[in-house]
């Protein structure tokens, strides 16, 4: 079992990918990075479903009486090193750290401006 740098309900940045820039023009980079919300977490595979991330169409098929059937977009799951948490102080992508503060185990922001404690 491997460990998970983001929890769900976490904002994070893409790093790499399709996805990684606003309006798809990854030569333009001064619009800024994608972000979105981690909807799920699956440690056992190393791997996150960001909403707005990796969307993928699925066609399905109607299995009851009046159930519609068609084309339907979900988001399929990223690894999590390819997403990079967002600070909820700062607002920065950040690598995170680790403190125990009254028997808690706080995340740590990374940033050397910021340097702030965070659940």
């Amino acid at each position: 079992m491997s460990k998970v740098h983001v929890k769900t309900g976490d904002t994070v940045v893409l790093l790499t990918g399709k996805d990684e820039y606003l309006y798809n023009d990854p030569k333009d980079k001064s619009k800024g990075r994608k972000t979105g919300k981690v909807v799920a977490v699956s440690p056992k595979e190393g791997k996150v479903i960001v909403e707005g991330f990796n969307v993928v169409t699925k066609h399905v098929k109607p299995t009851r009486m009046g159930q519609v059937g068609g084309i339907v977009e979900t988001e399929g799951a990223l690894y999590a090193s390819k997403v990079q948490l967002v600070c909820p102080k700062c607002g920065k992508p950040t690598r995170i750290g680790h403190v125990i503060e009254d028997g808690k185990k706080l995340r740590v922001c990374k940033n050397k401006d910021c340097g702030k404690s965070f659940e």
